[in-house]
C-alpha cells in the first residue's frame, strides 16, 4: 500500500527489527553460532554496527559472553539456532547465573503454529532454560519484539546479574512491519522501560555506622573482596578504605588485582593464619561459599564475626552475617571510608595484627621462591610459571589479561602469578567450569582491546574448546594460550597395579590423553603460530615472540606427567 507520496513503505522483518533493538539498546558485540532461523539475524545486526563473533561451539560462545558480561558490566548476548543450540548455550547461560555475570541468551525457535508437531528442533525452549535463567519471554508476535528485548536487557543487570533469555519463533522473525511502525513501536517500548529494574539499593546509614564501629573495635580486622566488588569496579573505593584504616586484605582467585597483590597490606600469602585469626571480617562482593569455606569453623574461627556487603538481599538473608549490607560493592564502600575519615583509625604497620600477617606472607613468599627459583627438565609446575610469571610482569601496564583453566595447572599458577590491575584474572570460577578458557579469551581481547590476553591452561581444559584456536586466527585476536601439557586429566595413568584389571585393561586410563600431543600443530594449521618448548630457553624464547607479536599463538610446553597431583577444591598450606 502506497503512503500519501505515492510510495510503497520500507518494510522489515522480525530479524532486522530485532538487530535494530539490539542496536537501539547500545548493544555492540555478540558471540554464537548461526543457522535457520538466526543467520539474517547475526547479519543484519553486523550490518548496523554490532560486531558478530562466530564460534564454532555454542558452549564456548556461552562462556565468552558471560565473561565479557563480567568485564564490561554490560549484558553478554549469546546468539543460537533453535532446539540443540539452545541446549548447548545453557552452559553459558547457567555459568553466568554461578557467577553473577549479566547474559542474554537469544534462541530461534520452532514455527508457534508447528508445536508439538515435531517440527523441525522443536523445543519448549522457555521450559528449557527455567532453571537458569532470571527471567524469561517469548516474543509471539513481531510487535513484542522491542519490549521482549529491553526487558531481558535489564533484567540481566538488576539486583544480582545473571542469565535472561529471549526466544524468537521462527514464524515472528518472518513477519514485517513498516519502517515507520518499526520505530514508533521501539519509541514507545523504550518509554515505558522499568528504570526501577536497575536502580541500585541504598543502604541505612545507621547499619554503616553499624558496621565501622565493630571494624574499629576489631582486635584483627580482614577485609575479604571477590568479583562482584570487580564487577561493581570497587577498587578505588578498596584501596581508599585499606590505605587509610591499614587492614589487611585478600582477594578471593578473582577477586586478584583490584589491589595489587604486591600491597604490602596483602594476606593471600598468609590465608589460612589471616582467615583463622581474624575476629571482624568485612566480606565486599565475594559469598560465603566453598571457596570461603562458608565462613565456617575449623577454617575461620567460630567468634569471627563477619560484615557483609552483597547486592542481593536473599544472598545476605541466606548467610546471616553480624551486619549486612545491601547494594553496589562501589557505594558501600564508598560509605564505609567517609564514615571512617570523618573519625578516622588506623593499624599501624607494628600493630601485632599486621605483623603477624606480614611476617607470615615473607616466610611463605620466601619458601616459595626457594621452590621456584630451581630449573627442572622435564618441566614441574612452578619453573615455566615462574618464567610466565616474570614475561607478565614485564610488559608493565596495561598488564595483559590472564586466563587461567586447569586443575595443577590453575591451583599453582594462582599461587605463582602475580595480579597488579583490576579485572585482569578470568578462571574457572564459583562453579569450577572448565572449557571455559578459549571463550574467555576471545571475550577479553574483545572488551579490552588496549590489553593482549595471556592463557595458561592444562591440557584437559584446552581440550573442550581448543577448536576455537581457528576463531583467535580468524579475527586476529591478541591472544597467546600456554598449554601445560602433561598427558591427561592430573598428568595421564596415575591407576595402581590393583585397579589395572578387567578385560579393557589394555585401553588407556580414563586420565591419560596421547602423550606430548603436538597442540602447537593445531594453531599452525590454521595459520597462527606454534611453538613447542621442552626448556626454560625454549619457552623465554617463545614468551618473547609471542607477546611482541600479539598475534594468535599457542606455546605447547610438556610438563612431566608425574609432577602433579589430583585437585578440585581449592588448597591453601600457607
Amino acid at each position: 500500500m502506497a503512503d500519501s507520496e505515492g510510495k510503497t513503505p520500507t518494510s522489515i522483518d522480525g530479524n532486522t527489527f530485532v538487530a535494530m533493538c539490539l542496536a537501539r539498546a547500545d548493544v555492540d558485540k555478540m558471540f554464537g553460532v548461526v543457522g535457520i532461523p538466526v543467520t539474517s539475524l547475526a547479519n543484519r545486526a553486523v550490518a548496523l554496527g554490532i560486531r558478530f563473533i562466530a564460534f564454532h561451539n555454542e558452549q564456548s560462545a556461552g562462556y565468552a559472553a558471560s565473561a565479557y558480561g563480567y568485564l564490561t558490566g554490560r549484558p553478554g548476548i549469546l546468539l543460537t539456532v533453535s532446539g540443540p543450540g539452545c541446549v548447548h548455550g545453557l552452559a553459558g547461560l547457567s555459568n553466568a547465573g554461578a557467577n553473577a555475570w549479566p547474559v542474554v541468551l537469544i534462541s530461534g525457535s520452532c514455527d508457534q503454529k508447528d508445536f508439538g508437531r515435531g517440527d523441525f528442533q522443536e523445543l519448549d525452549q522457555i521450559a528449557a532454560v527455567e532453571p537458569f535463567s532470571k527471567y524469561s519471554v517469548k516474543a509471539t508476535d513481531i510487535s513484542k519484539i522491542p519490549a521482549s528485548v529491553f526487558e531481558v536487557l535489564d533484567r540481566a543487570v538488576s539486583g544480582r546479574p545473571g542469565g535472561c533469555y529471549l526466544d524468537l519463533p521462527t514464524d515472528v522473525l518472518h513477519q514485517s512491519v513498516t519502517e515507520s511502525e518499526a520505530q514508533k513501536l521501539i519509541d514507545d517500548a523504550e518509554k515505558s522501560r522499568n528504570k526501577e529494574l536497575i536502580a541500585k539499593p541504598i543502604v541505612n546509614h545507621s547499619e554503616i555506622e553499624k558496621a565501622v564501629a565493630l571494624l574499629r573495635k576489631a582486635e584483627r580486622p580482614l577485609i575479604v573482596f571477590g568479583k562482584g566488588a570487580a564487577y561493581a569496579r570497587a577498587e578505588n573505593a578498596l584501596k581508599k578504605l585499606v590505605e587509610s584504616s591499614g587492614i589487611p586484605f585478600l582477594p578471593t582467585p578473582m577477586g586478584k588485582g583490584l589491589l595489587s597483590d604486591t600491597h604490602e597490606l596483602a594476606a593471600t600469602a598468609a590465608r589460612s593464619l589471616a582467615i583463622g585469626k581474624c575476629d571482624v571480617a568485612l566480606v565486599v562482593g565475594a559469598r560465603l561459599n566453598w571457596l570461603l569455606h562458608f565462613g565456617e569453623p575449623p577454617k575461620w574461627s567460630k567468634d569471627v564475626k563477619f560484615i557483609l556487603v552483597d547486592i542481593s538481599k536473599e544472598e545476605i538473608d541466606l548467610r546471616k552475617p553480624y551486619v549486612g549490607l545491601v547494594g553496589d560493592a562501589k557505594e558501600v564502600v564508598e560509605k564505609i571510608y567517609k564514615e571512617i575519615k570523618d573519625d578516622p583509625f588506623c593499624l599501624s604497620k607494628s600493630h601485632p595484627w599486621v605483623e603477624a600477617i606480614a611476617k607470615k606472607v615473607k616466610e611463605n613468599v620466601s619458601k616459595m621462591e626457594v621452590q621456584l627459583a630451581k630449573d627442572f627438565i622435564p618441566f614441574n609446575y612452578m619453573t615455566p610459571l615462574r618464567i610466565i610469571r616474570d614475561a607478565i610482569l614485564a610488559v608493565g601496564s596495561p598488564s595483559p589479561i590472564l586466563v587461567s583453566e586447569g586443575a595443577n595447572t590453575m591451583d599453582v599458577g594462582r599461587a605463582v602469578l602475580v595480579q597488579t590491575e583490576p579485572r585482569t584474572r578470568l578462571d574457572a570460577g564459583t562453579w569450577g567450569t572448565m572449557g571455559v578458557g578459549l571463550g574467555y579469551c576471545i571475550a577479553a581481547a574483545v572488551a579490552s582491546p588496549d590489553r593482549f590476553v595471556v592463557a595458561v591452561e592444562g591440557d584437559s581444559g584446552f581440550g573442550f574448546s581448543a577448536m576455537e584456536v581457528e576463531t583467535l586466527v580468524r579475527y586476529q585476536l591478541p591472544v597467546v594460550v600456554i598449554v601445560f601439557n602433561n598427558g591427561g586429566v592430573y598428568g595421564g595413568d596415575r591407576r595402581s597395579p590393583e585397579e589395572i584389571t578387567g578385560p579393557y585393561k589394555d585401553d588407556p586410563a580414563p586420565t591419560s590423553f596421547v602423550p606430548k600431543a603436538a597442540y602447537h600443530v593445531l594453531m599452525e594449521a590454521f595459520g597462527g603460530k606454534g611453538y613447542l618448548v621442552q626448556t626454560p630457553d625454549e619457552l623465554r624464547s617463545a614468551l618473547a615472540e609471542s607477546f611482541s607479536a600479539r598475534k594468535p599463538a599457542v606455546l605447547n610446553v610438556i610438563i612431566d606427567p608425574f609432577a602433579g597431583s589430583e585437585s578440585g577444591r581449592l588448597q591453601h598450606k600457607n
